[in-house]
């Protein structure tokens, strides 16, 4: 249970932060401690049923989307996906790929 926890975790604080929410934020909308959900977002407990319902709500997201740790992968295995990209585009892609980045960057 803990890999699981740490990686429903993980999820929960990546999806707030997207949505621009601090944890006393969530914590609020949800009516939990804050430092309940800061065990929550560190693995160090797993969500009540009612409880992950409600996260998902107040994220906007369905409570499936909460357990999708697919996109989770580790900074060699980005870096390799993106060099592999970077080695075999075109110019004209190269110039979007840096614009895109330089955008983000930014942001």
């Amino acid at each position: 249970m803990a890999i699981l926890s740490k990686l429903l975790g993980q999820r929960i604080k990546d999806i707030r932060k997207r949505n621009k929410m601090t944890q006393a934020q969530l914590s609020e909308i949800i009516g939990m401690e804050t430092t309940n959900l800061c065990k929550l977002e560190n693995g160090g407990q797993i969500p009540k049923e009612e409880n992950i319902e409600k996260i998902a709500k107040a994220l906007h997201v369905n409570i499936k989307d909460l357990f999708d740790f697919g996109y989770m992968k580790s900074n060699s295995t980005l870096q390799s996906e993106l060099m592999e990209i970077i080695q075999t585009a075109s110019r004209r892609d190269l110039e979007t790929f840096y614009k895109l980045i330089m955008a983000v960057k930014e942001y």
